[in-house]
């Protein structure tokens, strides 16, 4: 979906295999790069000057009939000196792009961190949201197993929505799984993790961290597949 004719840059500083030629630069075996999905370009360089360049760049090839969305973008800083600041970019409009702590991305939210992370605050507060407006509505008519049945449909995908591409530490896939085991103790009122795994084996009802597992192992072998010029070069650096 993505192409390099989307009106506007939007949030976030990533660009399709279709992309210009010249928006690929190489510095000491550094390398940069945009991918773009619809309307959301992510620009990816490892210094702050190599992403001045390639943002500079962008607005070059913007310069006919499109133009940067100053007020929906950022800069995130991911590795080793996160800590530390630094300088704004800024458009040809004389606008600055500050540096934040987080970013959201195709729905995913991106800290600034020393390692790649992703914030699950967001996606657990948008589960708890929907498992009460399920909840609220026919908690009190409707069955344990239709109650379930919709939580299953409805709710659990928005709690792991594209987790099985990100790395996620033990900690982290304990808490997606706590999500789950505090509703389950709420809709049969217990507090006993026991009984909890009990009713979950009883109606088949798999934790997150389960289902991400098996997702995983699905896209990674997707990926290892893929022929794609973005994949190609993280097989190169790692």
């Amino acid at each position: 979906m993505g192409h390099s004719s989307s009106p506007l840059f939007g949030p976030g500083l990533l660009w399709p295999n279709d992309g210009p030629s010249q928006l690929l630069l190489s510095t000491c075996s550094l390398f940069v790069c945009n991918i773009l999905y619809a309307d959301d370009i992510l620009l990816l360089a490892p210094t702050v000057t190599l992403l001045d360049r390639l943002f500079t760049t962008c607005e070059v090839e913007l310069t006919y009939d499109m133009a940067v969305n100053s007020k929906k973008s950022c800069c995130l800083h991911v590795g080793s000196c996160c800590d530390g600041p630094c300088n704004n970019l800024c458009t040809s409009g004389r606008h600055l792009i500050p540096w934040v702590d987080e970013i959201r991305y195709l729905g995913l939210f991106i800290v600034r961190s020393h390692i790649f992370k992703c914030s699950l605050d967001h996606a657990k507060r948008s589960f708890y949201r929907a498992v009460n407006g399920i909840f609220g509505r026919i908690g009190r008519t409707a069955s344990k197993e239709v109650i379930l049945e919709l939580i299953k449909s409805k709710c659990l995908p928005i709690l792991r929505y594209s987790l099985e591409a990100c790395p996620l530490n033990k900690t982290s896939l304990r808490s997606l799984d706590f999500s789950v085991n505090l509703f389950f103790m709420k809709l049969f009122n217990t507090s006993d993790i026991q009984t909890v795994t009990e009713c979950q084996l009883i109606f088949g009802f798999n934790l997150p961290s389960a289902i991400i597992a098996d997702r995983s192992k699905i896209f990674r072998i997707k990926y290892d597949s893929c022929n794609n010029f973005l994949f190609n070069l993280s097989r190169l650096s790692s």
